[in-house]
Order: structure tokens, then C-alpha cells, then sequence
């Protein structure tokens, strides 16, 4: 059977990526072709199920949505009516579910189930643009409340035992930069600060294509040392670079393979192992 890929991407901001914010072009079309050829969608070899690790769900223990079809959960705000508006019908999977449950057990971590809460936007938004059709079925599973590197060290390597099985994982956030206040000051069109920026995704970067995985992952354990750290994610808002953490584990033996993708003046990376 088709080994499935892992990728971890950018998802953009809020709704913004569906209301065709301009400054969300690139990552659009990405989202719209590179990812769908990564994943191998349209052709015989496309996954039989996708697993989404949000940054948008935090949780004191892994949690996996296991209901047969999970509603939209508008988790943002003030944003114009057609973003409450939109749909994602893709059914869920029970099976996945408890697949996930299992590899997650086998490493020693206490997932929770549940079937009632929606998939986020670090879901659907992406999802609306990777695969329009919602003809595949979908996964969604939180980031945990703590930063410990070593938990999503541990359930990358879970989800990582779904990848034989055809399902693909993708991990939902923003591993380049994501933090608010300095959106809002003004400082991302400060040449020091894009310099700042530059390097810290080099330090990210080096890690991540680390072939030999047993030092991708000791070099990830120390991601708070890497330069500008808490520039580009403060102490406890590391929600969107934790995801990544997952896909560098799940992604195995292998070299990760990259893009970056324009957004205010800024690179951002997604790394993916096919």
C-alpha cells in the first residue's frame, strides 16, 4: 500500500486565506496545488484519510475527533458574514480515530475522544482550499497546553504508524512566525526585524532537513534556543510552531523537502516528507 505523505503547513490568517485577502496570494495557491500534488490527491495513490493536527485546539492530553461527521467551529471574530457562512462536509472517521488512539496508547499517552466539538478553522480553511471536494474523510487532533517538545515528539511518532495504512498527515500552523503583537506594532517591515526572521527560519530549516532522525529530533527538543524563538512565538503562544514539531517526527527516515510561500514581506516555510 501507498506510504502517505506528511506535511507540515502555513495556514494563514483566520478566514482571510477564503476571502481572497491579497496578502494571502501565495500561500493560497499553494494551498490550492502544491499541497494537493504532495498529498497525491486525484490519482490512485491519494490517502484514504487525512489526519489534521490543529494549533487552534490546545489540550491537557491529545484529543482526536471521533464522530462520524463533525460541524464548523467559527473559532474567530469580526470578520465579514460569509465567514460564518461557509462549509466543509467531509465525513469524519471512527476508525481513524481509534487508530490514532491506539498508536498514541503504544507510546505511552493518554488520548482523549471527542465527537462533538467542530473542526476549527486550522482545518476547514485549508481544507476548503487542499480539497475542495471533501470527498475524503478527516481527523482532527489538538496540540497539548504544555510546550514539552517530547509529546509531540511522541505523537508524531504515533500518527507516524498511520502513514503504511494510506493516511496522510498534515499539521496545521505557522512554524515561521506567529505573534500578534508584533503584527499589530508595525515591526514586521523593520529590516532588523526581517533579518531576525531570516535566521530563525534558517535555524528551523537546518533542523527539519536533518536526515538522521534520532538528531532531527534531539536538535528540535531544543527549538527555544534557536534564535529569536520568542520573537517569532512568545512564552506560551508557541500553538502554531508545535504542530511542526509532530511532522518532524512523523515524518520518519527521508530528508524533508520545503517551500516558502510570500506573507507580508516574510517567508514562510512548510516542510513535507513524501
Amino acid at each position: 500500500m501507498t506510504r502517505a505523505p506528511v506535511i507540515a503547513l502555513s495556514h494563514g490568517g483566520g478566514p482571510m486565506p477564503i476571502l481572497g485577502d491579497p496578502s494571502h496570494k501565495a500561500i493560497v495557491s499553494s494551498l490550492k496545488t502544491r499541497v494537493p500534488e504532495i498529498l497525491r490527491l486525484n490519482s490512485p495513490e491519494a490517502p484514504k484519510a487525512i489526519v489534521i493536527v490543529t494549533a487552534h485546539w490546545s489540550e491537557s492530553q491529545p484529543t482526536v475527533s471521533n464522530g462520524k461527521n463533525h460541524d464548523l467551529f467559527y473559532d474567530y471574530y469580526g470578520f465579514p458574514a460569509e465567514a460564518y457562512k461557509l462549509q466543509y462536509n467531509a465525513p469524519g472517521s471512527p476508525e481513524i480515530a481509534s487508530m490514532i488512539t491506539k498508536a498514541m496508547e503504544a507510546e505511552g499517552l493518554t488520548p482523549q475522544a471527542d465527537g462533538k466539538r467542530g473542526w476549527d478553522h486550522g482545518v476547514f480553511v485549508p481544507m476548503l482550499l487542499i480539497n475542495p471536494a471533501a470527498n475524503i474523510p478527516l481527523v482532527q487532533v489538538s496540540v497539548l497546553e504544555t510546550e514539552s517538545p517530547k509529546s509531540y515528539l511522541a505523537m508524531g511518532r504515533a500518527l507516524a504508524r498511520l502513514r503504511d495504512s494510506n493516511v496522510a498527515i498534515i499539521c496545521s500552523g505557522s512554524a515561521s512566525f506567529h505573534n500578534f503583537r508584533l503584527m499589530r506594532s508595525g515591526i514586521i517591515s523593520d529590516p532588523a526585524f526581517r533579518a531576525r526572521c531570516i535566521a530563525w527560519s534558517k535555524a528551523v530549516t537546518e533542523a527539519i532537513v536533518e536526515e538522521e532522525v534520532q538528531l532531527r529530533q534531539k536538535q528540535v527538543e531544543d527549538w527555544r534556543k534557536w534564535p529569536n524563538a520568542y520573537e517569532m512565538h512568545p512564552e506560551g503562544g508557541a500553538e502554531h510552531f508545535l504542530p511542526l514539531i509532530v511532522a518532524a517526527s512523523a515524518g520518519g527516515k527521508g530528508k524533508a523537502k520545503y517551500y516558502t510561500d510570500e506573507f507580508m514581506g516574510l517567508d514562510m516555510y512548510s516542510y513535507y516528507w513524501e
